[in-house]
């Protein structure tokens, strides 16, 4: 059974799947969910980890002098719970080298588009949506990647497709993509555990 660890800043909607999968899909019996760390005091998804009964901890950037103490903070809670993978879950901070050093290999992330296209820096959220519509594309989805010290550069583990039509707006796009990231981080982490990779 692998020790996972989830880190979030908003809604915990991925963070909720793979949840949801733990319990009764298909990493029941294959992964615990022993930690949730968000930077955001008011991230929904602290309540859903304690709904979960799951450990959920608040770091937050401005309680510490610098970047070295808050990374180091956040990687003392993550070897405390002995954490096994790291999953990203629309986590808004970029992640310390420290601890992707601690965890190269074992943490993973979700993005809103086809990697490589749409990714980098700024491109989060809202922005990647709108930057798909703007180009034309006829095709986003979502990518779930291993974490490198560049944004959104890691080694891609699954990606899946969405149809993108001539009259959608951002929020139609996103709405599509979600539905697939919540199907498709499940299926990543599993791919992990099983090395097939």
């Amino acid at each position: 059974m692998k020790r996972l660890a989830v880190l979030v800043s908003g809604s915990g909607s991925n963070m909720q799947s793979i949840a949801d999968s733990v319990n009764r899909g298909i990493l029941k019996g294959l992964v615990e969910i022993v930690l949730v760390i968000s930077n955001n005091p008011g991230a929904y998804a602290l309540e859903r980890a304690r709904n979960e009964n799951i450990k959920a901890v608040c770091i937050e950037r401005k309680s510490f002098e610098d970047e070295i103490s808050f990374n180091g903070a956040i990687l003392r809670e993550l070897r405390n719970a002995e954490t096994d993978i790291v999953c990203l879950a629309g986590y808004m901070r970029m992640i310390g080298r420290e601890i992707i050093r601690a965890y190269r290999g074992r943490m993973l992330n979700i993005h809103p588009a086809l990697l490589p296209k749409f990714g980098g820096k700024g491109m989060y959220g809202r922005h990647v949506h709108e930057a798909v519509v703007k180009s034309g594309e006829t095709k986003s989805g979502a990518t779930v990647h291993f974490v490198e010290e560049e944004y959104d550069t890691g080694k891609i583990i699954i990606q899946r497709e969405v149809e993108v039509f001539a009259s959608d707006t951002p929020q139609d796009i996103s709405k599509r993509v979600l539905a697939v990231e919540h199907r498709i981080y499940p299926e990543a982490i599993k791919k992990v555990i099983e090395g097939k990779v």
